[in-house]
């Protein structure tokens, strides 16, 4: 059986009228890269916060490791490493001295140090100023900061927000280096569809508070099946005699569609066609973008 290292039932948040995270049930598997989806606003920070017992929950509970957050926080959050928002520094310090200052409040020996550096790649770095760094610079001493505590679960709140190109490569690179070497668990929110779908192995979607989707990135990929256009003559006339010989197309504008389907059945719908006398101009094969799931699955013509 696979061993869940974050579980959430029902977790809700309630301000006033207002639910930011309603009836939640998150399902974090040992090893995996979560990728916590959905648009700005939608709870993603303040599902995080209640994992991480920054915010008490309305209702309803949040294991960790399969113990209690709210019964044993502490001992928890020992084995939990999280960058919620913007990482916090010292810009006149240098990186080794912020991380400094951390390994001495938790009484980590200065290994730990050095080993988050080599980590996220700041080595070479460590003696600068942190207020010279890059904005990806600082992004990854805030995740040297998460991980000095040798973490066996990761939480990471929009890691990439804000960075240009190369600095999101080497947020991503990092994400899968430390989940295939290390091994570490890893919970990345994010707004950004293509982030996701380049680190996550599992994949879950909220939106207006609520998750209404959670399974396997495969699984979310399966769905976008796409569909094919077919240019032809009377295409009104030409869908009601495929319905007569029990097709399922349907109209969009004046092209006839279908879900994609075996070659040998388009061989077959192109000759039923032309023995029906409709004439076939064109065809075009259109492969549906996980964005467009997104916005089946909201129902809402709402970009992440």
């Amino acid at each position: 059986m696979t061993e869940m290292i974050i579980q959430t039932h029902q977790l809700t948040k309630q301000y006033g009228k207002r639910y930011s995270v309603r009836d939640l049930d998150l399902r974090v598997a040992k090893g995996e890269v979560y990728g916590f989806l959905g648009p700005n606003g939608a709870g993603k920070t303040t599902t995080i916060k209640m994992l991480l017992g920054l915010v008490k929950p309305t209702r309803g509970s949040v294991q960790i490791f399969g113990r209690d957050v709210s019964e044993d926080r502490k001992n928890i959050l020992r084995h939990v490493g999280a960058l919620v928002e913007s990482p916090t520094y010292y810009g006149h310090l240098s990186g080794y001295e912020n991380l400094k200052i951390i390994a001495q409040v938790l009484g980590l020996p200065r290994k730990n140090i050095e080993e988050a550096l080599h980590l996220v790649r700041l080595t070479h770095d460590a003696d600068r100023q942190v207020k010279s760094y890059s904005l990806g610079m600082k992004q990854r001493l805030g995740i040297a900061a998460a991980l000095i505590g040798k973490p066996k679960l990761l939480i990471l709140d929009e890691p990439t927000n804000g960075l240009d190109p190369a600095g999101i490569r080497e947020i991503r690179e990092l994400i899968k280096r430390l989940a295939e070497e290390r091994g570490v668990t890893i919970l990345i929110s994010s707004h950004l569809l293509s982030e996701i779908e380049q680190t996550a192995t599992s994949v879950g979607i909220i939106f207006q508070g609520r998750l209404i989707f959670q399974d396997t990135l495969q699984a979310l990929k399966q769905r976008a099946k796409g569909r094919l256009e077919f240019e032809v003559s009377n295409p009104e006339v030409a869908k009601h005699h495929l319905e007569q010989l029990g097709w399922n197309p349907y109209l969009d504008g004046d092209r006839i569609c279908f879900h994609t389907m075996p070659r040998e059945k388009v061989a077959r719908l192109v000759e039923t066609l032309v023995h029906g006398r409709f004439s076939v101009y064109g065809m075009n094969k259109i492969n549906q973008s996980l964005e467009n799931i997104f916005i089946e699955l909201t129902g809402k013509e709402q970009s992440l």
